[in-house]
């Protein structure tokens, strides 16, 4: 996905970090948005296998993961690795956004 608009991912990014103001805050003001506004559970496919995000989660060495389940295996996945299904789902322009911030 790549047709989103830079200034309307940074008007996001600013939305989600207007009071933080260390990183770990920044982080933590995008992980709050992402949560809100991405709808759950959707499928996907990583390396071929599909796959369903039924959750995110913020990790303590400050990476935001799609909690993912294929059968009986569950895997957190980091979210800025994570392939998009088209149509993305509701939501997904913060997960363009949060991998706008990181760079």
């Amino acid at each position: 996905m790549d047709g989103w608009d830079t200034a309307k991912l940074e008007a996001m990014i600013e939305e989600a970090t207007v009071d933080a103001y260390t990183e770990d805050e920044q982080l933590t003001g995008l992980f709050t948005l992402l949560e809100e506004h991405l709808a759950l559970p959707f499928t996907t496919a990583v390396l071929g296998v599909e796959v369903i995000v039924r959750g995110i989660d913020l990790t303590p060495d400050g990476r935001i993961v799609a909690m993912c389940t294929g059968g009986r295996v569950r895997q957190p996945i980091g979210i800025l690795e994570l392939p998009l299904p088209s149509p993305a789902p509701e939501g997904a322009e913060w997960i363009e956004a949060y991998r706008h911030w990181a760079g």
